[in-house]
């Protein structure tokens, strides 16, 4: 259902007119399918049209007429979320179409996914212990045998039950056409095979494959995640550009440094050689490691005591790889990959386009058999307009742009298309209207109280709050808690606490309940306002009123202490406040949500790339670091230096809890490793423990993750970032606040799509293995 395919130019078939209003397409190259040509008015027949015997005419026309609005309505969801509409249209498949897009079924698909990758935190190795430190890890609790088996087990008849749908839905033919559910088919053959085997062995194996093909059921369930992939794909050639040029880079300056760093006869001058140029895996190693700057300036520090003039080396190594290369990725990245995601949404608006213009045809088939130019009737898009699930404000604008066709009672192609333009409009937000007051007194009061400089001062209020709380952390930052006089600090956040009531107040009196609750950061402060209260009323009745002789002892569920220090972090929290009023600050907030938000498919895929790492990372090195046994961690702690003399290194650092003995730790391990930072004592660790070729492993998920993911997710950012600045540059800081943005990625390159013609969205409706557009 998810079919990729672009509506192709004149050179490659391009719909053509040829002046007899009929729309002729030129047939499939490789023969997959016959494309119709014929006149508009003579193809509509559809599936279900068949009639069937013993009903009469009547009753043939209002099922054919309750069709059609059927059909009508799938098609307008299909390109509300940009869906494929090549699926089955008959009344049964219709109404299996849409209780499996309804809302709980995806949610429970989704739920199910969830599980299914989350059951590598149970199985064996059991991630279920408080500390990965192999001195403090506890025995971890593991299932029993077939206890996670019986739930992977329901998460596979899930799957195999929403392929049995997905494959009724669009047909064998389609099926056969779709990689990814022919692929989806071989995972789950897979899982079970696998499945069956782990408890042939008592679940004693050493390997589960279907650890490894679990994200699969992630990737094939977004079809954004699948364009995303596409895209990283295609991307790929310009990125080995770079990482080929990288490389030679690399080899050409370890050769470089293998002659400047060759062995002395004086041993004191072999400080370099020893520690990073000994040989060429050592000295390839010192070098990517100096790529990434996680080993400057150690790595450089023998030669550089010796001879200044090394330096030369080491600073011209850095600002060709480093400042020049790795950026020049980075760029090509943004560059190469922007364009290949906007042929993705081209391809997603091309859907939207294609939905709707089927709607409308399946709409006006029974008029358009008796007229040459199609129409719809005005009453029969309100009915669709009803029965479609979509969100409101979009709904109520849609039925009030077709209203407007009521007196003609019938509109055309051109026209229908138009009315559901404001699928691709903003949503502005409009607050409700002022409570209106009959008093002079009161109406002047909701004059001030509404006024902007009211939130200026909560603003300093809030300002001021914090400037108070740092400087009692400051003169008690010596003190223990119990002997810290938090009367002091209670009675300033007291004082606090009642003018943040007042300003809510006053607000909720200004602009109504409704009005107040519109603004998300009335919502913000008001939230916090009452928790703030909450546990200023627990103080009370846990202590009593405000005395300077307060103990601050334990009392109840919480200390004194405690309860101010929850009241403050609070009150910091609460300083967020002026985010909205800032516009710079909010247009980098709000970019920020934006990518929470509509960037869920890169994160996605980085789980994906996580989790497979992760999996193999267990395979590989599970239990290959095992510390000393019989020493406390004291004694550790002692006799470090002696397990190793080179400073920096896996052992010396203490990063016993960075191993792949469980998933969990094989996450934090791989996350460490992303940051770069000390990456090198993981990578030298393991070499030693196992093999030199365990160091394959570290660079394919640095290149993976620190090179590819982090510019690319870089490159978002600033798409992201500067489509969101030429936009609000023209606006106000109360214009950020009153809009709601609802960025997505095809809003993104709105200015950039190109829409299709008319003849070429007929042409794909030819195409469509079900609908049956006959001459």
């Amino acid at each position: 259902m998810e079919s990729d395919r672009l509506l192709t130019r004149a050179e490659d078939g391009r719909p053509g007119d040829d002046g007899s209003g009929s729309a002729r397409c030129r047939g499939n190259s490789q023969g997959s399918r016959r494309m119709s040509c014929c006149a508009a008015g003579d193809w509509c027949r559809l599936d279900g049209d068949t009639g069937q015997r013993g009903y009469g005419v009547g009753d043939r026309i209002a099922d054919k007429e309750v069709l059609r609005i059927q059909q009508a309505v799938v098609f307008i969801e299909d390109a509300i979320h940009y869906r494929s509409i090549n699926h089955r249209v008959d009344t049964s498949s219709l109404h299996l179409y849409r209780w499996y897009y309804s809302r709980i079924c995806q949610w429970i698909l989704g739920t199910i996914i969830a599980v299914v990758l989350l059951l590598a935190f149970v199985e064996r190795p059991s991630s279920l212990s408080i500390s990965s430190d192999p001195h403090h890890r506890s025995v971890s609790w593991e299932p029993p045998c077939g206890a996670t088996e019986c739930v992977e087990m329901l998460c596979l008849f899930v799957f195999c039950l929403d392929l049995a749908v997905k494959s009724y839905l669009i047909g064998w033919e389609e099926f056969r056409k779709t990689k990814w559910l022919i692929s989806y088919t071989i995972v789950i053959s897979i899982s079970v095979i696998d499945w069956v085997l782990s408890l042939s062995m008592a679940c004693d194996e050493k390997l589960r494959v279907r650890r490894l093909v679990r994200p699969f059921f992630l990737l094939q369930n977004s079809s954004l995640m699948k364009k995303t992939l596409k895209c990283i794909k295609r991307t790929l050639p310009e990125i080995a550009s770079v990482i080929l040029l990288l490389a030679l880079h690399l080899c050409l300056f370890t050769m470089i440094g293998m002659l400047l760093f060759a062995k002395n006869e004086d041993p004191k001058k072999n400080g370099e050689w020893e520690l990073h140029f000994r040989d060429m895996t050592t000295s390839l190693t010192s070098l990517l490691v100096l790529l990434t700057t996680a080993n400057n300036p150690d790595v450089m520090m023998p030669a550089y005591s010796i001879n200044r003039g090394y330096s030369i080396f080491f600073i011209t190594f850095s600002v060709i790889g480093t400042y020049c290369l790795m950026n020049l990725l980075t760029a090509i990245i943004y560059n190469q990959f922007r364009g290949y995601l906007l042929m993705s949404v081209q391809t997603s608006i091309i859907r939207r386009r294609l939905g709707i213009r089927a709607a409308f045809h399946v709409l006006s088939c029974d008029r358009a058999q008796a007229e040459a130019q199609e129409f719809v009737s005005v009453d029969s898009v309100l009915q669709v307009m009803s029965e479609v699930n979509m969100k409101s404000y979009y709904k109520s604008a849609i039925t009030v742009a077709v209203q407007e066709f009521t007196e003609r009672d019938y509109m055309d192609h051109q026209q229908f298309r138009r009315i559901f333009d404001e699928l691709d409009k903003d949503c502005i937000k409009e607050h409700p209207p002022l409570p209106q007051y009959t008093s002079a007194t009161l109406q002047k009061l909701q004059v001030v109280f509404s006024h902007y400089y009211i939130t200026v001062l909560g603003n300093l209020v809030a300002l001021g709050n914090v400037m108070c709380i740092c400087t009692i952390l400051v003169l008690n930052s010596e003190k223990s808690t119990a002997e810290r006089d938090n009367y002091v600090l209670e009675v300033i956040n007291l004082c606090f606490i009642i003018f943040y009531l007042f300003e809510m107040s006053v607000k909720i009196f200004a602009f109504g309940w409704k009005g107040y609750l519109s603004y998300r950061s009335n919502i913000f402060d008001g939230f916090l306002t009452i928790m703030l209260l909450v546990l200023q009323i627990a103080i009370f009745i846990t202590y009593n009123f405000p005395h300077s002789q307060w103990d601050p002892s334990f009392h109840g569920v919480m200390s004194l202490w405690e309860m101010v220090r929850l009241v403050n972090m609070l009150i910091v929290f609460r300083f967020l406040r002026i985010i909205p009023d800032i516009k710079l600050m909010a247009l980098v907030a709000s970019t920020l949500l934006d990518l929470v938000k509509n960037l869920r498919a890169f994160a996605g895929v980085l789980v994906v790339v996580y989790y497979v790492f992760a999996v193999f990372g267990i395979w590989l090195f599970e239990g290959a670091i095992k510390p000393p046994t019989g020493m406390s961690v004291l004694t550790m702690e002692n006799i470090t230096s002696n397990l190793s003399t080179a400073c920096g290194t896996y052992e010396q650092l203490g990063y016993w809890p960075n191993n792949f003995d469980d998933f969990a730790a094989a996450i934090i391990l791989l996350y460490d490793v992303m940051i770069v930072n000390n990456w090198q004592a993981f990578m030298e660790a393991y070499s030693r423990y196992t093999s030199e070729w365990s160091k394959v492993y570290f660079v394919c998920w640095w290149l993976t993750s620190s090179v590819m993911w982090v510019n690319l997710f870089v490159a978002l950012i600033l798409e992201n970032f500067i489509y969101k600045w030429d936009r609000s540059h023209s606006c106000s800081v109360t214009d950020v606040e009153r809009i709601q943005y609802e960025t997505s990625v095809q809003f993104l390159f709105k200015e950039q799509i190109q829409e299709p013609t008319e003849e070429e969205l007929v042409c794909q409706l030819h195409q469509h293995p079900h609908l049956h557009l006959d001459c």
